[in-house]
């Protein structure tokens, strides 16, 4: 159990951030701006988190319990934090009960104390027969939106409750060795040395048994590692590179893609980002690895109308998208996004599509990515393409896998189609 000192002040942060959330802010944006760093800072993503994973489960829970007819937004979201601070058993349940009613006077909500007392001991005492009717709604179940569980339902009769399983689960931690530095043999030897357990994974990739700070992993600072999920790697693989080629990353940011290339290949690569703050992050990233390619700040589609006699072997194209495949990561998404916003970004994807092919050189190919795990946005998206592209034809993913990977205990959810172009 871990001490109760500084519980009742992350409480009183993560309701706040939580709240926001709930009102349709970025959970990312929202911890951006806070002050909070050290062990708080450390609690507070893993109450944020925590319960935004679990934001399904915990919203149930206080529906079930609470008789306010006018809910305040920030004690709903004291009382969720709360109830995932109950459910993760890091804490002794007096504790939790006991902070919750401190942090309420933090919040400034004094005479809430006997409220939020009463509803999360009530919770205590009558958590079999919650438990219980929790799982018969699908939605404190599986944690995840109705219309998202029914999605998954139907696209993957046969996995689609393990994907809403590893959904709700802290994300794994893979890194990426750097191949001009060293090999993934070499430097699993010397996590080892410092005790830290790793699993070899695809070419290049190493999982770690558990997560840690990237400041002890070594070699980072100086290049030799970098932290990408097993599915986001499979871009250098599928995108067949060879010494030579000139190459396209289309919606490049944050780079982790873009530096792999390069990692792999001695290729001259253009690096595309519409947004300026995400292109210095890309080109960091280059600068700490070594690596040089050119970054544009432009919108791709843009780009491809005003380059239309430019020609690339190889164009990546990992586009905008909902996200979730990635949405433990980013458990926000998972209450912001909506059913409704499939086809933007399906419409937004076939732009870009349509846009890059004729930057792709004859018999180049274009690798078109997303981590999502919605066929709207994948299969519905690159299979309409090649319908309408007379020069366009599939092409098998080298590395012989499905195109749709689903979110596992090894790697996100992400999907791939090779798309030929005609010589």
């Amino acid at each position: 159990m871990k001490a109760s000192a500084a519980l009742a002040p992350a409480l009183r942060d993560a309701a706040r951030l939580v709240a926001k959330v709930a009102a349709g802010q970025s959970l990312g944006d929202e911890l951006a701006a806070a002050t909070v760093g050290g062990a708080s800072r450390a609690a507070l993503l893993d109450l944020t988190h925590g319960t935004l994973r679990r934001y399904g489960r915990v919203q149930a829970i206080v529906a079930a319990l609470s008789r306010r007819q006018r809910p305040d937004p920030a004690l709903e979201a004291l009382l969720w934090c709360s109830l995932y601070a109950l459910d993760s058993g890091r804490y002794a349940e007096y504790t939790v009960v006991d902070q919750a009613v401190k942090a309420c006077g933090l919040l400034e909500r004094w005479s809430a104390k006997g409220y939020v007392n009463a509803l999360l001991r009530n919770f205590s005492r009558e958590r079999q027969a919650i438990e219980r009717r929790l799982e018969a709604d699908p939605e404190a179940h599986y944690q995840h939106p109705r219309w998202w569980i029914d999605l998954l339902r139907l696209a993957y009769p046969a996995g689609w409750q393990a994907a809403l399983v590893e959904g709700n689960r802290p994300p794994p931690m893979c890194l990426r060795v750097n191949r001009r530095r060293g090999t993934p043999e070499s430097y699993a030897g010397r996590l080892q040395a410092l005790g830290i357990a790793s699993l070899r994974i695809g070419p290049d990739g190493l999982l770690l048994r558990e997560p840690l700070p990237v400041q002890r992993l070594p070699g980072f600072a100086e290049g030799e590692v970098s932290v990408q999920d097993a599915g986001a790697q499979r871009a250098a693989d599928c995108l067949e590179l060879r010494d030579g080629q000139r190459v396209l990353d289309a919606c490049a940011a944050p780079g982790g893609k873009t530096t792999h290339l390069l990692e792999r290949a001695s290729v001259d690569v253009t690096a595309l980002e519409i947004d300026a703050g995400r292109a210095a992050r890309l080109a960091a990233n280059l600068q700490r690895l070594g690596l040089q390619a050119r970054v544009a700040v432009a919108d791709a589609v843009h780009f491809a109308r005003s380059r239309a006699a430019e020609r690339f072997d190889r164009v990546l194209v990992d586009a905008p998208c909902s996200g979730s495949g990635i949405a433990r990561r980013h458990p926000d998404i998972k209450w912001l996004r909506r059913e409704s916003d499939l086809p933007a970004f399906a419409q937004r994807q076939a732009e870009l599509l349509d846009a890059l092919w004729r930057l792709v050189a004859p018999g180049g190919k274009l690798l078109y990515v997303t981590c999502s795990v919605f066929a709207q946005e994948n299969g519905a998206v690159s299979e309409a393409f090649v319908a309408r592209s007379a020069d366009a034809r599939p092409a098998p993913l080298v590395d012989g896998e499905a195109a749709q990977w689903l979110p596992s205990g090894e790697h996100d959810g992400f999907y791939y189609a090779s798309i030929e172009k005609q010589a």
